[in-house]
């Protein structure tokens, strides 16, 4: 018998205790270290260590890897489809750290043609997957008659074929579409808070430095209100982690958190093209999580707002299984697809709009670079080389292609996720009880 090449073994933080997973076998155990002794010295007096899979006969895990990497594009293949669309690169915010601001902005505005070819195009190549539609920017919601003309024709083109719609927003205008987007099948409203009041107007301001907040919150009231899904997301850096705990606090007195309606979630401000914000003031993932597991210790309400995942641990706390192996954890050009006003297809968010990351077109005419879109399409775990070797790599999934193409020069390369450190925090939080 051997080791599993699986196993994920990480020490369980304020613990003397491990934490063994392994995504393969779907296995999970909170382990002494002497435990972990007798695993690394492959003794095995009661048989569970081989009963769970970590420790395998070679040749029956590589069986088992090749069938779950087949269920696992099989299901891929059959999963629904995240369409983003981007009427316009422009936008009233002038955030501290907004990555868009390094693109050349596109002097073009959308018109009727562009939509209706972008219907025709995911109409014919997506014909048989369910898929969805979320309408992204810049900022989709801008004020004005020209904008609002445009998207009550984008909402009918979508109501004609019968597809939901999500919208990523800044929030400001958003109570004046409500009545708009209740005539379309929403999905969702993704919106950003950064913070309690000043916290959020010191960061997310108009491009006159005028305050937001309060529009915004107005804006998730009247979502909240006609009955539509509200995704709130904050995205964290050193200037404003401690206050998670304010907005937290605010969330709940407003009544959003009761609401089942309402969910949130972080996002971590990081460079990608361009970032706006001083290197010293972004966190890597691991220490962000740190961050995180800190003051949930401090202020236990905040779980109440926010759960975070640290990696796999959240989901093993609430379901009592692992879940799938990860092979890939980019969904570009797979299960997510991006087109803007321009007429261009790009394969994600994280790509759209950047020069140089251009796939093909949907209008004037239908292009195709089929060699580039294979090499997005072909990247996971078994194509890149690092992670054929990874313990890790079936809860990692080889992290994003962009970040990875950004940093290595293409995207066959790995964006490794500190997931030892995040399941280290995760069962220490979720788990060691």
């Amino acid at each position: 018998m051997a080791l599993s090449q699986h196993n994920i073994i990480t020490p369980i933080a304020d613990s003397e205790d491990f934490f063994i997973v392994n995504p393969l076998s779907k296995s999970a155990d909170i382990i002494s270290a002497n435990e972990v002794k007798m695993l690394k010295n492959k003794l095995d007096p009661s048989g569970e260590f081989s009963q769970k899979g970590y420790l395998v006969d070679e040749a029956k895990e590589k069986r088992a890897f090749k069938l779950a990497y087949l269920d696992f594009t099989e299901k891929r293949e059959e999963d629904e489809i995240q369409l983003f669309f981007v009427p316009n690169y422009s936008c009233n915010f002038a955030c501290s750290y907004c990555y868009q601001e390094g693109y050349n902005p596109v002097q073009k505005v959308v018109n009727n043609d562009v939509v209706d070819a972008f219907f025709s195009y995911i109409h014919t190549e997506f014909a048989d997957r369910r898929k969805y539609i979320t309408v992204f920017g810049g900022e989709p919601l801008l004020p004005g008659e020209n904008q609002r003309n445009m998207l009550t024709h984008f909402i009918s083109k979508a109501n004609e074929v019968k597809l939901d719609l999500a919208f990523v927003t800044n929030g400001y205008t958003l109570a004046s579409y409500v009545d708009l987007l209740k005539t379309a099948s929403i999905r969702e409203v993704q919106v950003t808070l950064d913070g309690t009041q000043e916290v959020h107007d010191g960061r997310r301001y108009l491009k006159g430095k005028q305050p937001t907040f309060d529009k915004i919150v107005e804006g998730i009231d009247a979502c909240l209100t006609a009955g539509i899904n509200i995704n709130l997301r904050m995205v964290i850096d050193k200037e404003n982690i401690e206050n998670l705990a304010g907005l937290s606090r605010f969330a709940i007195d407003k009544g959003w958190t009761s609401s089942p309606l309402f969910k949130t979630q972080i996002g971590r401000n990081y460079e990608l093209h361009f970032c706006n914000s001083t290197p010293e003031k972004l966190f890597d993932r691991a220490t962000l999580y740190q961050h995180l597991y800190e003051l949930l210790k401090v202020h236990p309400y905040i779980a109440e707002f926010y759960k975070p995942a640290f990696s796999i641990a959240k989901y093993i706390s609430e379901h009592e299984e692992l879940p799938m192996a990860l092979f890939d954890s980019c969904p570009a050009c797979k299960t997510e697809w991006a087109f803007d006003f321009t007429g261009t297809i790009y394969s994600c968010t994280a790509t759209v709009g950047n020069k140089g990351d251009e796939l093909g077109t949907f209008y004037p005419e239908v292009t195709k670079n089929e060699t580039a879109i294979e090499s997005w399409q072909n990247r996971d775990i078994t194509t890149i080389e690092k992670c054929k070797t990874c313990d890790v790599a079936l809860a990692c999934g080889g992290g994003c292609a962009s970040v990875a193409k950004n940093k290595n020069g293409h995207p066959n390369s790995p964006d490794c996720r500190p997931v030892k450190e995040l399941l280290r925090l995760g069962a220490a939080y979720y788990l060691n009880d």
